[in-house]
């Protein structure tokens, strides 16, 4: 069975995952740039991350929070979409408040139970509204700091797949520009994904749950014989 990744992984680690009876390839839809932003205080604001790529770059560009419980009113809460995401600000020895599994999940939280917090999202150029269009309807001080810039890369593919990945709803409008869905099964990263597939085709998605690649993988090796 031949599977096409949108986005480059390691191919150990993914074979490894799947076993025996894939053929598997990656191509990159997207490729990203981090943006230069001097830094500034983040006094009384809560910080929101939906990506790693938004960690990198805050980091990169010289911002760091404050997790001190001691000095509540400097006190820097963390809301993270994606386990990913969380993994990378531990590297940087910074832990989160909230971990939601997508940016829906994540606004319906936000409007429950913090709603007099005041939001810096930490993004890309073109990260998806929802945080945007839903918060401040609510009355919810919400504003994005694009740290980095998302390039669509266009790609023509030529061969045919049985399987086709995908990780990132501009991934998806990436690829759609030169090549389309037909006789294909779709697996999605999560539900963000698949709602921009869903624009483009009425074929079956298979989407993970846990937005996350192992599940991802077991999902692709659990339908092998669809």
């Amino acid at each position: 069975m031949k599977i096409l990744f949108t986005k480059s992984l390691d191919i150990e680690k993914v074979s490894e995952k799947l076993g025996t009876g894939f053929s598997i390839d990656f191509v990159d839809v997207i490729k990203t740039e981090f943006i230069k932003t001097k830094s500034f205080g983040l006094k009384n604001n809560s910080l929101i991350f939906t990506s790693v790529n938004g960690v990198k770059a805050f980091f990169e560009n010289g911002f760091s929070a404050n997790e001190n419980f001691a000095e509540p009113k400097n006190y820097n809460k963390i809301y993270v979409v994606g386990s990913q995401t969380k993994k990378e600000l531990r590297k940087h020895n910074f832990g989160t408040f909230k971990l939601c599994r997508n940016a829906h999940e994540l606004s319906q939280f936000i409007v429950e139970n913090s709603a007099n917090e005041k939001f810096l999202h930490f993004c890309g150029n073109i990260a998806l509204d929802i945080l945007d269009e839903k918060l401040p309807l609510q009355n919810i001080s919400y504003k994005k700091i694009p740290v980095y810039k998302t390039k669509l890369l266009y790609p023509k593919i030529d061969e045919k797949y049985q399987v086709i990945v995908f990780f990132s709803p501009s991934g998806v409008r990436s690829f759609a520009k030169f090549n389309n869905f037909d006789d294909v099964r779709i697996f999605s990263i999560g539900k963000t994904t698949t709602s921009e597939i869903e624009k483009l085709t009425d074929n079956k998605i298979i989407t993970s749950s846990k937005n996350t690649l192992a599940d991802l993988l077991n999902l692709i090796k659990s339908e092998a014989n669809f």
